[in-house]
């Protein structure tokens, strides 16, 4: 006897913030009449933490640490045990959505690498011995709260040449260029993209390609040290080929949902944004030039 089970939230874009009530149905269909010992429904928030591969055995006493921080946690039985008719049962549910945990906040959904937080609602109907328990999970969404306005967006120039590129220990094996360019800002809105320009005033060798690179920083840690770990969350080709010299080309990034968040430092762990200008040259040398970036949200 095959038993879907469902969670349909009123929110269709399921995004909600602090203080809200999460609402919606379960659904529950089959065909014959479902026998049950019980309809439960938890709403569970919590924030894993994970060291990388490079630094497994460093920080042996993390691995004590780093238990999952429980943001929010709430459950409620949405049907006692007994029978439910054939066909299509709604079951309707709402939770408030307040920190509950240690934490006493909630923080913005991120799914990361080395850190993830995540908000999901989670359905539970027991079966008798012979019949399989039924689980069905849904994600839900969670923006901060309205954070004060970024100082007063500034434009950020930039001049690349090989006597900038400070992490080249031969800077004569290099030819001679001169790459200028500006992003509009370094403390960026999530939801508004990362314009700016670059141009190739001159360069001895021919260009391959210019890309823009998004990069997050998440560094995870106890009293006994951190870890800190840059991963690619996406790579944007502006260029390719030998670019014209003098011609502005444009930058545009729009910042990827879930992937990105407003900037986050805590006790245990932090997530921090950059992003990289890399332009290779023909003969596959890599130019890049680092910039910081501070992420927030402003909530209307």
């Amino acid at each position: 006897m095959a038993v879907a089970v469902d969670i349909k939230l009123k929110r269709a874009n399921k995004v909600y913030h602090d203080g809200e009530t999460v609402s919606g149905l379960v659904v529950i269909q089959g065909r014959d009449t479902i026998q049950h010992q019980g309809i439960s429904l938890a709403l569970e928030g919590t924030v894993t933490l994970q060291l990388s591969s490079k630094s497994v055995g460093v920080f042996e006493a993390f691995y004590n640490s780093a238990k999952p921080v429980q943001l929010v946690s709430s459950s409620v039985e949405v049907a006692k045990p007994g029978k439910l008719p054939s066909g299509r049962t709604e079951i309707p549910f709402q939770f408030c959505l307040r920190a509950s945990g240690s934490s006493k906040v909630l923080y913005e959904t991120y799914h990361g690498v080395y850190v993830n937080i995540q908000y999901t609602l989670r359905c539970e109907m027991k079966r008798s011995l012979l019949n399989k328990d039924v689980h069905k999970t849904c994600e839900f969404i969670v923006h901060t709260p309205a954070q004060p306005e970024p100082t007063l967006d500034t434009i950020v120039k930039f001049a690349i040449t090989p006597a900038s590129l400070q992490k080249l220990k031969v800077k004569s094996s290099l030819p001679n260029f001169l790459i200028k360019g500006c992003l509009n800002t370094t403390n960026c809105e999530v939801t508004r993209p990362l314009c700016g320009e670059l141009l190739v005033e001159h360069c001895d060798l021919p260009l391959k390609s210019i890309d823009v690179q998004l990069v997050r920083v998440e560094t995870c840690g106890c009293a006994e040290g951190y870890a800190r770990d840059a991963t690619e969350i996406q790579n944007l080709q502006i260029a390719e080929g030998d670019v014209c010299r003098g011609v502005a080309i444009p930058i545009h990034m729009v910042f990827p949902r879930l992937f990105t968040c407003p900037t986050l430092q805590t006790t245990n762990f932090k997530i921090e944004f950059e992003v990289n200008i890399v332009i290779i040259l023909q003969d596959d040398h890599l130019i890049t030039e680092n910039f910081p970036l501070k992420l927030s949200r402003h909530l209307v």
